[in-house]
């Protein structure tokens, strides 16, 4: 495991400075203090002047691309150190060439919470734009702390503060297209503070705008529903549907995941360190479990498609720790891979193989232990089926291939729950798959994105987001012609209402 060190130590620099940052009372007393202002702004268009900032590329295919910012009112203040939200038209103008930006999308209605979708767009090729708002150019997030962009430009710069910036579509996955499925995780379903970043106390989290649903709810349903937009096949939750294991947490996160579909034929989970058992007893098994004894680690064919999920907290623990797989899933999961090492295989479980380049010192607790983790690469080393291990935990977008299993792509997701929120969209295609990530259209989860943003006193980007646009959006070459395309099934009921 490698971290970056001139990003740790603008980290540490930046995270000693938040002892400046005001008493958690006053901030709460400035926030009541402006909620009247903030709602009535939420559902009135502003005619006075604008700021639009915090734009980003998120979404970036073969044919289309999302973009996504914030506009506000300048010189105000909502009491966490972001602009009051100002509701006005934005509207993003692109081209094949930086001076000629000749053609123009817009949205359908005025928000604050702008996400322009630009499509028709042909692969590998390079486009211009600039996103902006009442004429007003919006600047890019800046990441400069990761060393990474927020809007496609370059690894290394953002380029004029307003724009043009540019990127460049990619070629679409070799092959005919078979199957998507929305890779998700980190739920957390009961939290009411985002950004606890393990117990530091200059780490001051951020909590749902007064007269807000619970963010974890409004995130969790909002996904469901974009997967569905998108066009899944099917849902795998990686784990931390609950922020402690609580029966009540996991009973909601089992409502919210049963508007996909059914479990254990279109969505499937597995276990977080969050999940784990508490001394009520383990709700995990009670919710997504048919029989007490049933085991939290499992294997299921999707016409050719091998998906094994893992339970990587199978310890007691407080779950600050490393993860475990244990000798038992161990031995299990060898076995199935060399029964049918050559099958397509995706694999999925909580707690990824390994942390590279986190912006925040990276413990053990973030990731494996170390000689499981060995043990799985050197698994999939000898199983040229498996391309893909899908993990969170880290709450952050980022693609990682390793010498040892270069067959393989390690993907952590960002978290549902906040900043950046969303779900992974794995397009699997005959002889290759993309993965592209999406963020929920939704005006709550829209908003309360922008608010979250905040986390760890403004860092949060430079950590969650990825620090390149392929951390978020890739596309790789694999033989999977071993899998077939799902037979339709019923639609499946709307059950996203609140419980």
């Amino acid at each position: 495991m490698r971290c970056c060190p001139t990003a740790s130590r603008a980290a540490r620099s930046a995270l000693a400075s938040l002892s400046a940052l005001p008493a958690p009372h006053h901030v709460l007393r400035s926030a009541a203090l402006l909620a009247p202002v903030v709602l009535h702004g939420l559902r009135t268009r502003h005619s006075g002047p604008v700021a639009a900032v915090q734009l980003e590329l998120v979404t970036l295919a073969e044919d289309h691309a999302v973009l996504t910012w914030f506009t506000g009112v300048p010189g105000t203040d909502d009491g966490l150190g972001q602009m009051i939200p100002a509701i006005t038209e934005g509207e993003v103008v692109y081209g094949t060439h930086p001076a000629r930006l000749n053609r123009v999308t817009g949205e359908d209605r005025p928000t604050a919470h702008h996400q322009v979708e630009l499509t028709g767009l042909e692969p590998g090729e390079t486009y211009y734009y600039q996103a902006r708002s009442r004429g007003v150019p919006a600047t890019a997030t800046p990441l400069h702390l990761s060393g990474g962009n927020a809007v496609g430009t370059s690894p290394h710069g953002l380029g004029t503060p307003a724009g043009p910036y540019s990127f460049t579509t990619p070629q679409p996955p070799p092959g005919r297209h078979l199957l998507s499925i929305a890779l998700c995780n980190d739920l957390h379903l009961g939290e009411t503070t985002a950004g606890l970043v393990a117990g530091l106390p200059l780490l001051r989290g951020v909590s749902q705008a007064p007269g807000g649903a619970p963010y974890p709810e409004v995130m969790s349903r909002a996904v469901v529903a974009e997967a569905r937009r998108r066009g899944a096949d099917l849902l795998l939750a990686a784990g931390d549907l609950s922020a402690g294991g609580a029966p009540r947490d996991l009973a909601t996160a089992r409502r919210i995941l049963d508007g996909f579909g059914v479990h254990g034929r279109d969505y499937f989970v597995v276990r977080g360190n969050h999940d784990r058992a508490i001394p009520e007893g383990d709700a995990f098994h009670r919710a997504f479990l048919p029989a007490p004894g049933d085991a939290t680690y499992f294997t299921h064919a999707v016409g050719g498609l091998r998906i094994i999920g893992l339970d990587t907290y199978e310890k007691a623990g407080t779950g600050a720790d490393a993860g475990g797989v244990g000798a038992e899933q161990l031995a299990w999961l060898r076995a199935r891979l060399r029964e049918a090492g050559d099958q397509p295989t995706l694999v999925f479980g909580h707690h990824p193989l390994t942390v590279r380049h986190s912006l925040f010192p990276a413990s053990a607790g973030q990731r494996l232990a170390r000689r499981q983790a060995r043990a799985l690469l050197a698994a999939y080393a000898a199983a040229p089926g498996v391309f893909l291990h899908h993990a969170g935990h880290t709450h952050r977008n980022k693609r990682t291939v390793l010498d040892e299993a270069p067959h393989v792509t390690f993907q952590e997701v960002g978290a549902v729950k906040d900043y950046p929120g969303g779900f992974t969209l794995l397009r699997i295609h005959s002889a290759g798959y993309a993965l592209n990530h999406y963020t929920p259209t939704d005006t709550p989860a829209r908003a309360w994105l922008e608010r979250s943003r905040r986390v760890a006193g403004g860092l949060w980007p430079h950590h969650a987001l990825g620090h390149s646009v392929t951390d978020r959006n890739s596309v790789a070459a694999h033989d999977l012609s071993g899998i077939t395309r799902p037979t339709p099934r019923d639609p499946v009921p709307d059950r996203l209402t609140a419980a």
